[in-house]
């Protein structure tokens, strides 16, 4: 229980907030607690909440509001969640934050930010800002600036958990004018069971990736095991005595990716299910300005999330900009990098991902035409000492465009006449024998081993050294063809988990050969056609390949902290110069300094 709970330490520290504090300029603001009882899809369900109220504003002296919760198992008291109410307090919004419906103190059971059901329940707390309902011991807001009758002026803001339910949120309740969704998902059923041989298609939601064990089964065993730490939990927050504290179909879910066996009906709906509570399902409905803020170090809701997101925002003509910062869910357990915002200490100013937040809600919520909400896109170089340089920015985010040729021989050629042709094969074994990551030890601050694969098990190609250095920002793909008889064999049945499941990735080499997985991320694969060619997008990241090292592109037959392949399956990958795969990166030109424009 103590490794599950440890899975939200980047979001979750427990620092309880203050009963009253004084800004940085000398504001003082008070902090009353309140219960809401609010309709949330065929329940009620009482939200525990704290009212940040900065002195002066009344009636007479409005002030624009900010509603905000918290990730996966905390609640409103966790330190990140009470030091924005703070921070907006101070800034002299009027700030609400509240514990999730299955958290703290509110009830009703977990539904994964659910628009019907939590995000049908925030906006019972934007009536509240709106001075339309009291909470329940009668205190009214009618201090809220409000564009219309019943309409307040209210921003949204939070991380992961936090971050999903305001899309939920404002897809249907449009009186929502800002949101700023930290490290969050685009698509849960991608999030804990990636395929991204086809991710984005409507094959992809129907053909089962790999499941993320590890990650999915902490957060269901800290949410099913609340009890164990909060004994006098909301009676209305348990379910049934099969799936105590979800509801039903979120167990279902679980339980069919823990299974192994993905036949085609069953998986279908319920990997439906899981896009219906993701913002990949109702995007088309948000019209709030949203600033995505994803981590470039998460292997939980990595970068094609936000980026799958942001553009379906562009697409709809919603405004929507986007920062990819140093942490997110699997790194920065020492902290965020020099410079780097920290939402433990509240401190937004002095940080740029901070000033950008501030700048976003100065300029949709006091609109203040003056605020400069930045570029359209950002990105942290961690090759970058410099803090104030570390950033640079872009129109967009940069599609790929080097073409690599897998040659025969194991190299990684940039000319397809000097593919060497050949044939190389690897087999799996029963258990894992690569390995990228143990989330569970990472995020309990334990030691993790360091990415390895067992020789056989995969293949690799390698670049010679560098006579450059290379910069790498976007989302690389690879196009590849293998053969697989056994396989073949298996194309037909009518249950997925038979298909061929390989893992791609790309390491840095150093020239004493040591090699780094970049933030220890891999793209799991379940070929939707072992008999075709197919398309991976990798996840995307931020690197720098220094002069004289080496690219490396690998494609393994396991990896420990994901499902894996049914049966040993052995993987052939054959090279010639007019028939080879083929991987693209988005390479960006060089710069020392920043912010600067690619």
């Amino acid at each position: 229980m103590v490794a599950a709970t440890a899975l939200a330490a980047p979001l979750l520290v427990a620092v309880p907030a203050p009963a009253s504090g004084a800004g940085e300029r000398g504001g003082r603001f008070t902090v009353t607690p309140l219960t809401f009882t609010v309709r949330a899809g065929e329940r009620r369900c009482a939200v525990d909440a704290d009212l940040y109220r900065p002195r002066g504003v009344d009636r007479a002296h409005p002030a624009p509001a900010v509603l905000a919760t918290h990730g996966f198992g905390g609640s409103k008291s966790d330190g990140a969640t009470a030091a924005l109410g703070r921070t907006m307090a101070q800034r002299g919004y009027v700030g609400l934050v509240y514990s999730g419906l299955g958290f703290g103190k509110s009830g009703c059971p977990i539904s994964l930010d659910d628009p019907g059901i939590d995000g049908r329940a925030a906006s019972g707390l934007v009536d509240f800002l709106a001075g339309e309902r009291a909470a329940d011991d009668g205190t009214r807001a009618d201090f809220v600036v409000a564009d219309a009758p019943g309409d307040p002026r209210v921003g949204m803001v939070g991380a992961s958990y936090g971050g999903a339910i305001q899309l939920a949120t404002a897809a249907d309740d449009h009186r929502v004018d800002a949101l700023v969704p930290l490290i969050t998902w685009h698509d849960l059923g991608y999030s804990l069971n990636p395929n991204n041989a086809v991710e984005g298609t409507a094959a992809g939601r129907e053909v089962p990736g790999a499941v993320k064990w590890q990650w999915m089964n902490g957060f269901y065993l800290m949410g099913e095991g609340q009890p164990l730490v909060a004994p006098n939990l909301d009676p209305s927050r348990i379910n049934s005595l099969d799936c105590l504290h979800f509801v039903t179909r979120a167990c279902e879910l679980i339980r069919t990716l823990n299974s192994g066996r993905y036949p085609e009906g069953r998986t279908r709906r319920l990997l439906a299910y899981a896009r219906s509570v993701s913002p990949a399902s109702y995007l088309h409905r948000v019209e709030a300005p949203t600033l995505l803020v994803q981590g470039q170090a998460d292997t939980l809701f990595n970068l094609n999330e936000a980026e799958a997101t942001y553009r379906a925002l562009k697409e709809r003509g919603t405004t929507a900009k986007m920062i990819w910062q140093s942490w997110g869910h699997s790194g920065g357990m020492g902290g965020p990098a020099p410079g780097e915002l920290d939402l433990g200490k509240g401190d937004l100013e002095s940080t740029y991902v901070g000033r950008r937040v501030l700048a976003w809600f100065d300029r949709y919520l006091r609109h203040d035409e003056s605020a400069d909400t930045g570029p359209d896109f950002a990105y942290y170089r961690d090759w970058i000492k410099d803090p104030g340089r570390a950033y640079a920015t872009a129109s967009h985010v940069p599609a790929p465009g080097r073409e690599l040729y897998l040659s025969g021989d194991g190299r990684l050629v940039g000319d397809r006449a000097r593919v060497t042709p050949g044939s190389r094969t690897y087999r799996n074994r029963p258990l894992p024998t690569s390995h990228s990551e143990s989330a569970a030890a990472r995020m309990a601050g334990l030691p993790d081993l360091a990415p390895y694969d067992t020789k056989g098990t995969y293949l690799g190609w390698t670049t010679g050294p560098l006579r450059r250095s290379v910069d790498v920002v976007g989302v690389p793909e690879a196009t590849l063809r293998v053969a697989s008889p056994r396989a073949e064999r298996a194309q037909g049945s009518a249950d997925a988990a038979d298909k061929l499941v390989l893992f791609a990735k790309l390491y840095d080499v150093a020239p004493d050969g040591a090699q780094t997985l970049v933030h220890r991320l891999v793209a799991p694969v379940r070929v939707p056609d072992v008999r075709e060619t197919f398309t991976v997008r990798l996840p995307g990241i931020v690197h720098r390949y220094e002069r004289g090292h080496r690219l490396r592109f690998v494609i393994a037959a396991s990896d420990g902290a994901y499902g894996g392949n049914r049966g040993v399956k052995p993987v052939t990958v054959t090279s010639a110069p007019g028939d080879t795969g083929v991987l693209r990166l988005p390479v960006v030109p060089g710069a020392s300094g920043g912010p600067d424009r690619t």
